[in-house]
């Protein structure tokens, strides 16, 4: 690592802010898409540069272990070198034709192989095309209107976090519950009988499902005659080759994934039971770069590389081992957090009953982690990918014990 000693120099990177105020949108307003998506201000790196396997450089040269991974769109590591060559190949064989080409008729079959009741795919390009399709589909199959969700799903105006923008009779369409409380998830429908034409939901996020939720809430969908939707856009590809779905053993109606499905590149997919998939023939659903097959040939060559288990079996273990060893320096230390999510989507959490000063030492912890070389997120979980190394883990946890021990200080 380069940065591991004194005051991290972020020079670049601030002057490239200030340019970008002028011209970009999104940094015009704090916490546009997640709450602190600037990190710690002035802490963190705002521009990269570079990227390979598990490290990223930024545009002063620092060099970070990279945990936030472009939010989870990496599973291999940073320029897989099969992935990155299974692009470059449809490059140069020309990608944007007229025509359907061979790889999507075996990114399709992959799919339909992989994943939990996917008898028919739709490929798409982005997470809110896939799970606004999904809704689309499901509203056409039942002649329903109403979408009970959780978690988040993406940007179009049934599923955007703020109001601004969206009409009030589209929000009044949409519906949420308490996650894990199938009693709230109950009186949703029993507050709108014969409406609801979908439950859309991550199946996880920081907290894992508890026993018999996932299923409890698919049949209480089932009982009210509307379909179920999960949203792997994080979980797919990652928690298991199937996604969530088979590791806890459940089944959709619909899926949609995205992100580490491809390592990277921009790709998604809508999958499901046929007779529901159909309904694509009664609606309208289109895209831009529909027949842009360069994304499709990535997704091929990662989906063939997690095929055999041994990278999500490295990251799960990987995760793991960096969850264990957080969890003994918060004990070691005293310092009010805890370790949470699953192995492969780690975070930690400050606890301090006092917001201010659990958010000091959210700033003391992560700044510190930050100037010694690990990219770390403060809000939202953690990714790991098969590019990790035990070495890497060694140094995350010593590291970390340094910045614990300067949170201690300030608890």
């Amino acid at each position: 690592m380069t940065n591991v000693v004194g005051k991290l120099s972020l020079d670049g990177s601030k002057e490239l802010l200030t340019r970008g105020r002028l011209v970009d949108a999104t940094l015009s307003e704090e916490d546009y898409v997640i709450e602190r998506d600037r990190l710690v201000d002035g802490a963190y790196p705002v521009y990269g540069e570079r990227a390979r396997g598990a490290r990223v450089w930024d545009v002063d040269g620092n060099e970070y272990l990279d945990f936030i991974l472009a939010y989870g769109t990496i599973i291999l590591g940073h320029v897989d070198p099969v992935v990155t060559k299974a692009a470059q190949r449809e490059i140069e064989e020309g990608f944007s034709i007229s025509l359907r080409k061979q790889i999507h008729v075996e990114l399709a079959e992959r799919l339909v192989q992989t994943i939990p009741g996917a008898e028919r795919v739709f490929i798409l390009k982005t997470g809110s095309d896939a799970t606004s399709a999904a809704v689309r589909l499901a509203r056409a199959y039942t002649g329903r209107d109403r979408v009970v969700r959780w978690g988040y799903n993406g940007w179009h105006d049934w599923a955007a976090q703020r109001p601004g923008g969206i009409p009030e009779m589209v929000r009044s369409q949409v519906a949420t519950f308490q996650y894990n409380d199938l009693d709230s998830l109950r009186q949703v429908f029993r507050s709108h009988p014969g409406e609801i034409a979908c439950l859309l939901l991550m199946p996880f996020e920081l907290d894992c499902p508890a026993p018999g939720f996932l299923q409890g809430a698919i049949d209480l969908a089932h009982e009210h005659g509307a379909l179920v939707v999960f949203d792997e856009m994080r979980s797919g590809f990652r928690v298991a080759l199937g996604g969530a779905q088979e590791l806890f053993g459940v089944q959709a109606d619909l899926a949609t994934f995205s992100k580490a499905m491809a390592n990277g590149w921009a790709v998604s997919a809508l999958t499901g039971r046929a007779d529901v998939m159909a309904m694509v023939g009664r609606t309208h659903i289109s895209s831009t770069f529909y027949s842009n097959t360069v994304s499709m040939a990535a997704a091929v060559a990662t989906i063939d590389q997690l095929a055999d288990g041994t990278a999500l079996a490295r990251v799960k273990v990987m995760g793991a081992r960096l969850q264990d060893g957080l969890a003994a320096l918060v004990r070691k230390h005293g310092v009010p957090a805890e370790v949470r999510g699953v192995p492969q989507m780690p975070f930690l959490a400050f606890t301090h009953p006092d917001a201010d000063r659990s958010r000091l030492l959210q700033d003391t912890f992560f700044a510190e982690t930050t100037r010694r070389g690990v990219l770390l997120h403060p809000t939202h979980h953690w990714f790991v990918c098969a590019a990790t190394t035990d070495a890497d883990i060694e140094y995350v946890l010593a590291v970390g014990d340094e910045a614990m021990r300067l949170a201690a200080g300030v608890a």
